[in-house]
């Protein structure tokens, strides 16, 4: 039989945590006697009754972890499922995959099932809608129902669980650098994820390397007739000698803009990008790319989510691990 009310249910009615809720019917002295007695009351008057499910969590293991991933067209997500996929293998976890799409309302909607209780585990990497947005209650909520929870590649909230991602400011600041000490001095930057964390720490990276404002030139849309326009400008008008792209779109987009501009790479463009390997190999010329490790990323990921399942009561602080990038020269930045 369902529930009259959820333990979410009270504590939005309590305006309270649902972790408060939780310790207050368990008697936990951090709860005052006041809160405790509110509590009691309310799910007493609304006929509250535990999930059994999520009770069996506290007790036991399901053996299985849940991953939201929020783009599986990236191929830097499909890499990192890989990864994901081989170390809870080898820790013999089954893995539930969720894909968000980039939505806050589907994101919202996996996450409401994973507090179920028939995970051990979670690892995400937040949508694009929910850091525009910026609603994050219900990766909160994941942590108030005591899941354990790992951030993957989007890290920048801040929240209480462990995170893993790589070097995305140092990536294009050392990208700028190493350009700059082959005596290249206007370089521009691409991207549709200006408005991501990723993306404005790869934008940071970036200006930190700069001599002065006057030599920042950027094409940010996340749309793709408006960031054509801006990266035409740049190529065209600006006449950058050297053009990072953050991301793979606007990768494809600084390569086919240079095609028909008649702009030739390496000899009047140099161009670093973050993409797949496989793409950026066989292209002509092939394109210098930012190794992002992504297998790693998803074993290590599901390494520290492991921890922290076999070690709930430890109460360590959460840990933010670094995957230092790799710049590969390819054609593109042939000198």
């Amino acid at each position: 039989m369902k529930n009259k009310i959820t333990l979410k249910e009270l504590a939005k009615l309590l305006n309270v945590s649902v972790s408060t809720v939780s310790k207050a019917l368990h008697d936990s002295p951090e709860i005052s006697p006041k809160t405790v007695e509110r509590v009691k009351e309310l799910a007493k008057l609304h006929k509250y009754r535990p999930n059994p499910v999520a009770v069996n969590l506290k007790s036991s293991k399901s053996g299985t972890i849940g991953v939201i991933i929020p783009n599986i067209e990236n191929t830097f997500f499909a890499s990192v499922l890989s990864g994901i996929e081989a170390r809870a293998q080898k820790a013999g976890l089954q893995v539930i995959t969720y894909i968000s799409n980039e939505s806050l309302d589907r994101e919202k909607q996996i996450t409401e099932m994973l507090t179920s209780g028939f995970v051990d585990g979670v690892l995400i990497a937040f949508s694009e809608e929910t850091q525009r947005s910026k609603e994050f209650e219900h990766l909160f909520n994941l942590v108030d129902y005591d899941i354990p929870v790992v951030l993957y590649d989007r890290t920048n909230l801040d929240l209480a669980v462990d995170k893993i991602g790589i070097d995305d400011e140092n990536s294009f600041e050392d990208a700028t650098r190493k350009l700059q000490a082959r005596g290249i001095k206007k370089i521009g930057i691409a991207t549709s994820i200006h408005h991501l964390g990723v993306g404005k720490l790869r934008i940071t990276g970036y200006r930190n390397a700069l001599k002065s404002k006057e030599d920042f030139f950027i094409a940010n849309s996340s749309k793709p007739d408006t960031l054509r326009e801006k990266t035409k400008k740049l190529l065209v008008e600006d006449k950058v000698e050297a053009i990072l792209c953050s991301d793979f779109d606007s990768t494809m987009l600084v390569y086919r803009m240079a095609y028909e501009n008649n702009i030739k790479i390496p000899e009047d463009l140099k161009v670093i990008g973050f993409i797949n390997k496989e793409v950026a190999r066989f292209l002509t010329p092939s394109i210098s790319y930012v190794e992002q490790f992504p297998e790693q990323i998803g074993w290590e990921a599901v390494e520290l989510l492991v921890d922290r399942i076999e070690n709930k009561s430890d109460r360590k602080p959460p840990i933010n691990k670094t995957i230092h990038t790799k710049l590969i020269h390819m054609e593109s930045t042939d000198f």
